[in-house]
Parts: C-alpha cells; sequence; structure tokens
C-alpha cells in the first residue's frame, strides 16, 4: 500500500530523512516513533505530496509520488497534528467541500458524515464555524474529511493530540476497522501505551535515521516499546 524507498530529505545543509526504507501492507496499522525533530512529519508529508525530496521514491498503491501525484492523492488521506482547516466554514460546509473535491456523491457523503460524526460526538457541532472549534472540535472534523472518499491509505500525524478519551477510543476503533477492511494506516505518535496495542508493526527514527523497524512483537521484545524507544535514544 505504501512503499518508501531510499528516501532522503534535506533542508538546505541539514539531513533531515536518511535513507529510509519502510514497507506498510494493506490491512496493517504502523506506528511510526522518534523524538521532537526525528524526521517524522517530514517524512509524512513527502508521503503524501506535500514536500519534495532529493533522493528515492515513495509509492502510494503502485503510484509515484513524484510521477503520478493525482493518481496517489486519490487513494490517501492525510491528518496533520495541527488542522489547517478553513475558519470561516462551518464544520458541514467544510465537509461538503472536500466531498466535492474528491467527488463523493450525495447519498455517501450524507451517510458517511452521520455516521463518522455520531461516532466521534461531532454531530450537533458539524454547523458550528470552524473558527469557533477547540482543537479537539477541529481534529474531529479533519478525521470525518479524511474518511469521505474511503481513501486506501491514512497518514495520520499525532492524531491523538486534542482528542477526548471519548473520541480517542472511538479513532482507534475507526483505524482498526479501516485496516480489517483492507485499509492501511501509517502514523505518528507519541503515545507509545497507545502505539504498543493499536499497531501491527512499528518503526523507530533517531536523528533521521531508520533505528528499528519491524512487528511490534519483534521490536518490543520481552520488554515494553517505551523501555526499547528509551535504550534507543540513549544510545549515541
Amino acid at each position: 500500500m505504501l512503499r518508501i524507498e531510499h528516501f532522503t530529505k534535506r533542508y538546505g545543509g541539514k539531513l533531515a530523512v536518511d535513507d529510509l526504507n519502510l514497507h506498510i501492507a494493506p490491512g496493517e496499522i504502523f506506528g511510526f516513533i522518534g523524538h521532537n525533530g526525528a524526521g517524522k512529519t517530514t517524512t509524512l508529508k513527502a508521503c503524501c505530496g506535500i514536500l519534495r525530496f532529493d533522493q528515492g521514491e515513495i509509492f502510494v498503491n503502485g503510484h509515484s509520488i513524484r510521477k503520478d501525484p493525482m493518481a496517489c492523492k486519490q487513494d490517501l488521506a492525510y491528518i496533520p497534528d495541527n488542522p489547517d482547516l478553513y475558519e470561516f466554514l462551518t464544520g458541514l460546509q467544510y465537509l461538503n467541500f472536500v466531498a466535492d473535491i474528491y467527488g463523493v456523491s450525495q447519498a455517501d457523503r450524507t451517510a458517511r458524515i452521520r455516521e463518522y460524526g455520531e461516532l466521534l460526538g461531532m454531530t450537533d457541532d458539524l454547523t458550528l464555524p470552524i473558527s469557533q472549534c477547540s482543537h479537539g472540535m477541529k481534529q474531529k472534523v479533519a478525521v470525518i474529511s479524511a474518511l469521505l472518499h474511503k481513501p486506501k491509505l491514512i497518514l495520520m500525524d499525532e492524531p491523538f493530540v486534542g482528542l477526548d478519551p471519548l473520541a480517542t477510543h472511538q479513532l482507534k476503533n475507526v483505524m482498526a476497522q479501516h485496516c480489517a477492511a483492507g485499509g492501511a494506516i501509517f502514523f505518528s505518535t507519541h503515545v507509545l501505551e497507545v502505539a504498543e496495542k493499536l499497531c501491527h508493526k512499528v518503526a523507530i527514527i533517531k536523528n533521521g535515521k531508520l533505528v528499528a523497524a519491524g512487528p511490534m512483537e519483534e521490536v518490543r521484545g520481552n520488554t515494553s516499546l517505551e523501555q526499547v524507544f528509551l535504550e534507543l535514544e540513549e544510545k549515541a
């Protein structure tokens, strides 16, 4: 579903991500772990076509993000850590705008907005201007917008930040259902306990370099993901 091959990104003289190789298969929830500035957001933005990169290739459902970005974007959705929505619109207007872009039929969008709005406890609040919404409410609107066109791949950057416990629980259920239906999710998080329970596979990145990757059971071993992460962070 997502294949990252020898991905390298520089910002001027700084090497942000160095020769990264990862493969996220259909049905997998894949966690991406690392300290602030490790290269997680840079990688996610490159995967969805926001950032150009210096070397390597990224494929979404077999399409190159370099050569065929539109085909890739039809198959994916991206939820940033700080949703930047059109605040002059209501939540419902914004969702209809996104549905128009992806060509979602009126019947499908109505059903999906109702389904996910109820699931995340946002149905009544979707009539509010986004400018009046809290960060958590904006995050919920962003999540609903990402699900409207039934993407094969969902990229998420710190998706649980700002969500209340119930919404966090419901989002985890949505993620599990998406992958059970054959989709894939690649997401970054600092909430290691959630990643440990939710993810099939995990990758740990440090200073732009991949330092561990594989099935959760193999990476974690007989300890915890938190302990593994702390030990890798302490190494030079």
